[in-house]
């Protein structure tokens, strides 16, 4: 590093600090005049170039901030039409289980109605048939009371009625027959 603050110092005119003689003053302007040249240069070819770059780049952010955007309204546009068309699904459920309660209930009424009349069928039939077998029975008892009745009403008679007696009361008995009138 000595070296090199020697080289310096040795090359700067004694009593000055910065050498600032004609040749450097040049050399400064040449180097402006240079940079100016080379900025007029890139402007000129680079300028035109980059500015369409630019301003192709922003059309194309533009344009897709505006498709973004459109996106953006055609997806809440379709989460509208989606949770009108979950809402009038809601109401179609809704709809949809009242009717099918309704018919439950229109059907378990009939279903009962129906088991009612059944019911009271079987009872009347049941009735009519505890009826039905009450009159046989009773018929089956009179007949029975009357057999009974007749050997017992036979026994005592042969024991206490002669020939002749039997004879007439036979023949009263079947007169009394022929007169009366048989049900049909």
């Amino acid at each position: 590093m000595e070296y090199f603050n020697a080289l310096l110092l040795s090359s700067v005119p004694e009593g000055r600090m910065i050498a600032l003689d004609m040749q450097t003053v040049g050399n400064i302007l040449i180097q402006l005049f240079n940079a100016v040249l080379l900025c007029a240069i890139l402007t000129f070819l680079l300028y035109k170039p980059v500015l369409k770059f630019v301003q192709g780049r922003r059309a194309r952010i533009e344009g897709q901030l505006t498709q973004a955007a459109d996106d953006v309204a055609k997806a809440q546009e379709l989460k509208a039409q989606y949770e009108k068309q979950l809402a009038d699904i809601q109401v179609e459920r809704g709809e949809i289980l009242e009717a099918a309660h309704k018919l439950a209930l229109e059907k378990t009424n009939e279903m009962l109605s129906e088991a009612k009349r059944e019911v009271s069928a079987i009872r009347e039939k049941a009735s009519a048939d505890i009826q039905n077998e009450r009159e046989q029975i009773n018929a089956a008892l009179r007949l029975h009371i009357i057999e009974v009745g007749s050997l017992m009403a036979g026994k005592f008679v042969t024991h206490s009625i002669d020939d002749a007696t039997q004879s007439r009361l036979f023949a009263e008995t079947l007169a009394e027959l022929e007169e009366t009138a048989w049900p049909e």
